[in-house]
């Protein structure tokens, strides 16, 4: 597995490099891209040295984040966007993108299928229904260290109505008034349907609503201690009172869920 490993690093590292191009937004793009890839394999590996598991799994979980996005690349080379309602679906296009390497033959095959399981799952409203626990555990692995980076990446884009400079995958039309629909869906604690997001201030509610789709109190911690929590509140006008009913719900949730142990068999 190690040697594996390493030529699969090797490999990710020159393909996002093949897609290098002198068109500075295109470029933006791709080394938005490239550095996420490199922050949720990390996290992939943090998360999973927390849970315990053992060197195998480790990899494993590396392996995952370190292909969860490959196929942004080349739905950015065929489509301009990273908007998968515009294009198509990312994980799905990066399952095609692994089905042509042949190095991925030499994983066994439960490992292969543990892999596309949680890359497929990745970004999914939610994990598909599974009985293999190890499939499960790592499509939560892949969703936290996903989600837990794109709060970086989204960090800079939570004022103004325009969103110059922001990557074309997150931009909406302007207006920070937060749609009634969605107010009432973060009272609940929900998810939102992402095609119904109409305005820059129902984007930064659908932030706050990753919250509750977190599955580990280790992930939870990090993005309330790097504060992306309290900034996206900070941002959010204008409130009323089912706002401010929400925010209370969210944070007594957080208090709750930070205070939990993690565990390894879930």
């Amino acid at each position: 597995m190690k040697n594996l490993w390493k030529e699969m690093h090797t490999w990710m590292a020159n393909y996002m490099k093949s897609f290098y191009t002198e068109d500075a937004e295109v470029q933006n793009g791709i080394h938005l891209k490239e550095l996420h890839t490199g922050y949720v394999t990390a996290h992939c590996r943090e998360l999973a040295v927390h849970l315990g598991l053992g060197e195998h799994e480790r990899r494993l979980a590396e392996i995952v984040g370190l292909f969860h996005d490959v196929g942004r690349f080349r739905q950015y080379s065929l489509y301009r966007t990273f908007n998968d309602a515009q294009s198509e679906d990312h994980a799905d296009l990066g399952l095609k993108v692994l089905s042509e390497l042949p190095f991925m033959k030499e994983l066994s095959e439960e490992d292969e299928a543990l892999v596309r399981f949680a890359i497929g799952n990745h970004n999914k409203r939610v994990i598909a229904p599974t009985e293999d626990r190890r499939k499960l555990r790592m499509a939560k692995i892949i969703r936290d260290a996903d989600k837990l980076d794109i709060y970086r990446v989204l960090r800079p884009y939570l004022t103004g109505t325009d969103m110059e400079g922001a990557p074309n995958f997150i931009k909406v039309q302007a207006g920070q008034e937060v749609s009634p629909d969605f107010i009432e869906i973060f009272v609940a604690g929900g998810q939102a349907d992402y095609h119904q997001i109409r305005t820059h201030g129902d984007r930064k509610l659908v932030r706050l609503l990753w919250v509750y789709d977190i599955n580990f109190s280790w992930t939870l911690q990090r993005i309330v201690e790097a504060g992306y929590v309290d900034d996206i509140i900070a941002s959010l006008e204008p409130r009323n009172e089912r706002m401010e009913l929400g925010i209370e719900r969210l944070r007594s949730y957080i208090a709750e869920k930070c205070r939990t142990e993690d565990r390894m068999d879930i």
